[in-house]
């Protein structure tokens, strides 16, 4: 049913495989995206920041409800912000 993909990094722009395996689990997970790093540039990502070292959080407001939220991600704009009960019934 899968097949293996060609990706291309958006971190250092090398190609990597994602693998049928991998896509599988996807599916299972529910995830739609495809990955956009390859598994060095994941694993470099996920060691950048310290061990209990809280993310940087940025003040918005849900697209859906109107509340104030907190989000991991600097909001461009361009696309909605969720708070995370309405992001969780999406």
């Amino acid at each position: 049913m899968y097949t293996d993909k060609t990706l291309v990094c958006k971190e250092c722009g090398q190609e990597f495989t994602f693998t049928a395996g991998e896509q599988e689990f996807y599916a299972e997970k529910g995830f739609t995206n495809e990955p956009q790093r390859c598994k060095a540039c994941r694993d470099a990502r996920k060691n950048s920041r310290k061990s209990g070292e809280p993310r940087q959080m940025y003040d918005a407001v849900c697209a859906e409800c109107g509340a104030a939220c907190k989000v991991p991600f600097e909001p461009s704009g361009e696309r909605p912000v969720y708070c995370s009960d309405c992001f969780s019934k999406k």
